[in-house]
């Protein structure tokens, strides 16, 4: 198979994998807690670098600062984050996340992760192992074609210490 086929192959699944990214959502969370899909990856892009300002957002995902300036709005209004002045002393406000905005996405990230693992339940470690180090590969590969890497731990996040059963 050649670079074409394999890529409108992957196309495909691509397609059909962001249809059930969100198998963990709307039933997995409740009490008004589901963010949008812009939501969850802002404020998880905002937990894993720490505040960043709209020039910056801009820079990360190379889309334009009407979509960050909306999009930002619209979790301040939910209290999700919060502007604050730039922590090296720069001119820029930069957007937090807040402790609600934490929560919140600990929420959804547990729905989301508690799906994912009834999915591979059943495949062998070696084979869990490999499916995450191939579409780590392929994640980099754009990243380093794109230049915009996501920062990564290599650990797993630890799972909220106590999040009410209402809410999981």
């Amino acid at each position: 198979m050649d670079a074409r086929e394999a890529a409108e192959r992957i196309e495909r699944e691509l397609l059909i994998l962001t249809r059930h990214r969100d198998m963990g959502s709307p039933r997995g969370v409740r009490g008004g807690d589901e963010l949008d899909r812009s939501g969850y990856v802002l404020l998880s892009r905002l937990e894993a670098q720490g505040p960043m300002s709209v020039p910056e957002f801009v820079e990360a995902f190379g889309l334009a600062a009407s979509t960050f300036t909306r999009q930002t709005s619209a979790l301040l209004r939910q209290g999700l984050v919060e502007r604050t002045l730039d922590p090296a002393g720069g001119v820029a406000r930069k957007y937090r996340i807040t402790e609600e905005g934490l929560r919140r996405l600990a929420v959804q990230r547990t729905a989301m992760t508690d799906g994912l693992a009834q999915v591979v339940a059943d495949w062998p470690p070696e084979r869990r192992h490999r499916f995450i180090a191939d579409l780590r590969q392929f994640n980099s590969d754009i990243e380093r074609l794109t230049h915009r890497p996501w920062p990564r731990t290599d650990s797993p996040r630890p799972r909220p210490a106590a999040v009410p059963d209402e809410l999981s």
